[in-house]
């Protein structure tokens, strides 16, 4: 199950030759939630998650994997998620909320502590999608669902790989640094972190190491949801 859900970004159908090799013809099935926040069906639905709204956007995600349950296409030991940048913030928000409804979570190049994301370049950029944590009511709503601050040691988290690149200028790779030292600080062994040194928000140009990446996902998806991991 992947998503995204901000900034009036949509999620359209496409050709995904990877996905359908590596993942598709092993016959396992891909889901694409088109949630608040993105652009989907126009700017409404984006601003339909903004700011204080924000939990709508994860609320119908999670909406969205309670309905591929019922559907009897999934169970949630059998689900993964995976989303990247404000998609990482998403499944990140998901893996705190709700970690009973998934088998294994992939988190790239995530925002992840939002009480401080405007602190790490560039996210004061980013406060009219999000709001202003040195402002007491918006940093309430902030806090509400800030993964970072939502780490617990006694939740049964599932398998959780993070990913970010050193090299990163959109997202500041300290967000998945953090959350992955606190997951595994308070006890979550199954808590993997890569970090690339080359490229930036969106990879290395490189087919190899791209290859690789995609590979080492679906892997970690593999053997997570097939209770190998």
């Amino acid at each position: 199950l992947y998503g995204y859900g901000g900034f009036e970004v949509p999620l359209l159908p496409g050709y995904a030759g990877v996905r359908g090799r590596l993942w598709l013809e092993k016959d396992y099935a891909y889901v694409q939630a088109n949630i608040r926040g993105g652009g989907e069906f126009g700017p409404n639905w984006h601003r339909a998650a903004l700011k204080a709204n924000r939990q709508n956007a994860f609320d119908d995600f999670i909406a969205v994997a309670q309905d591929l349950v019922k559907r009897g296409i999934a169970t949630p030991a059998t689900l993964g998620i995976q989303g990247g940048s404000n998609g990482g913030l998403l499944t990140g928000v998901s893996l705190t909320q709700h970690p009973e409804l998934f088998g294994a979570v992939i988190i790239d190049v995530p925002l992840l502590d939002m009480l401080r994301y405007t602190e790490l370049p560039p996210g004061a950029s980013w406060m009219a999608e999000y709001g202003d944590p040195a402002k007491p009511e918006e940093a309430g709503w902030l806090a509400a669902y800030s993964p970072y601050q939502h780490v617990e040691p006694d939740a049964a988290y599932p398998p959780v790989l993070l990913t970010t690149s050193t090299a990163d200028d959109r997202v500041h790779p300290g967000h998945a640094r953090k959350m992955a030292a606190r997951l595994q600080a308070a006890g979550h062994a199954k808590t993997l972190f890569f970090e690339e040194t080359e490229g930036g928000h969106g990879g290395r140009g490189d087919r190899r190491p791209q290859a690789a990446q995609a590979a080492m996902k679906y892997v970690f998806l593999q053997r997570a949801l097939t209770g190998t991991a």
